[in-house]
């Protein structure tokens, strides 16, 4: 489980931060530490979504 956890991981924290840092872009913050600090952001809160999508993708083809 852990290992389809980290594939989801490289996914998702790629989403969050680039979803981040455009959200980041398009308010007019063009500062380096505001966008290190929106990607940094979006990656831990990846960590979490990466778990419970891996969770219930692992409890759905468990099964299977």
């Amino acid at each position: 489980m852990f290992r389809l956890i980290a594939i989801l991981y490289v996914l998702v924290a790629t989403v969050f931060a680039g979803v981040a840092v455009t959200a980041v872009l398009s308010l007019g913050h063009f500062g380096r530490s505001d966008i290190a600090l929106s990607a940094l952001a979006g990656a831990v809160i990846a960590l979490p979504v990466a778990w419970l999508v891996g969770r219930h993708v692992f409890a759905l083809t468990r099964n299977a």
